[in-house]
């Protein structure tokens, strides 16, 4: 009997140093769900883009090429980017983001960036309608 639960055990820790490398790779990932985009793209529908409140400061003169090109998952926004935050109506409507990201727009994108180290974790294009 304590020869099969040592195989046993044998057995499950080489199964599991086998996948480890494959568990090490799979993370969680923090995404605009599907209901989130079905969301964000009908209130753009149906209010259009000129309810966007940004900081004030009227309308942006665009991003340099090399920082625009830079807007991708995995990157972290630069330092002083004219950033605008969702609409009040919209915020209401969607539900809460994770605890520490926020959901901002960017050049008519809307990003889902965590807070502390400003990387983009998801990207929505083509919902704002201009």
């Amino acid at each position: 009997m304590k020869r099969i639960i040592t195989v046993a055990t044998i057995v499950v820790i080489s199964i599991f140093n086998l996948q480890s490398p494959v568990l090490a790779d799979v993370g969680v990932s923090i995404v605009f769900s599907g209901d989130e985009i079905k969301i964000i793209s009908a209130w753009y529908r149906d209010h259009g883009s000129a309810s966007t409140r940004g900081d004030g400061k009227g309308k942006s003169k665009g991003l340099p090429p090399g920082i625009a090109k830079n807007l991708e998952r995995g990157k972290s926004l630069p330092p002083g980017i004219a950033k605008q935050y969702l609409p009040d109506g919209l915020q209401q409507t969607l539900p809460a983001p994770p605890a520490g990201y926020e959901r901002i727009i960017v050049e008519g994108k809307v990003l889902l960036i965590e807070i502390a180290t400003r990387i983009i974790h998801d990207i929505l294009t083509d919902v704002i309608l201009d």
